[in-house]
């Protein structure tokens, strides 16, 4: 699989994007409206409609938005051993995520529309087959390498994705403060339990 097909972000949707994560931090997806991010983005809701026919439009392009920038966080890290690149994967995917709680909430608002929400649920799809894919290439790699044991990559990602996503959800749903960081202490202990060689 390759890298997630980009849509072109200009200087403008950059700036839209941002008043629309700043606006579902502060009102969630439930009470989000075209006029309060307007109100963020500093501009009238004309100059948001302008760009964005509609509040769904928006965000099917912001729900693009984050996976371009989660895509292009990972591959700066610059280190091609699988182990640490596994690492610094699951703390993207459960550490960075402890100070965005708000965020965290707003996604699973809007993931639960994608069974009715076309766009969005295309997107969550997209963003969750890349992510595993990332997983099991890192996995395959480090297999090939010898880091690994010699297991079955996309079941050991699928594994790593369901501790994410549950994860995501107790933080979310239960707002459990210490549900990203037991997650990431369970993902330690499963690679260490299922993927790491005996010296």
């Amino acid at each position: 699989m390759a890298d997630p097909s980009k849509r072109s972000f200009s200087e403008t949707d950059e700036e839209i994007m941002g008043a629309t994560y700043r606006a579902l931090r502060e009102h969630g997806y439930a009470d989000l409206t075209i006029k309060r991010i307007a109100e963020e983005y500093g501009k009238s809701t004309a100059a948001v409609h302008y760009h964005y026919d509609t509040k769904d439009d928006l965000l099917a392009a912001f729900l693009d938005f984050i996976l371009d920038q989660f895509v292009e966080t990972v591959h700066e890290v610059e280190t091609t051993d699988p182990e640490q690149r596994l690492e610094l994967l699951l703390d993207k995917l459960l550490v960075d995520l402890e100070d965005h709680h708000d965020l965290l909430v707003a996604m699973l608002e809007m993931r639960s529309q994608a069974p009715y929400k076309e766009a969005f649920g295309e997107r969550f799809q997209q963003n969750d087959e890349y992510i595993r894919y990332m997983l099991q290439t890192v996995i395959d790699h480090g297999i090939k390498e010898g880091v690994f044991a010699d297991v079955d990559a996309e079941h050991v990602a699928r594994a790593l994705m369901t501790i994410v996503d549950g994860a995501r959800t107790r933080a979310s749903v239960l707002d459990d403060p210490d549900s990203l960081a037991t997650a990431r202490r369970t993902a330690e202990e499963y690679v260490d339990a299922v993927l790491l060689t005996e010296d």
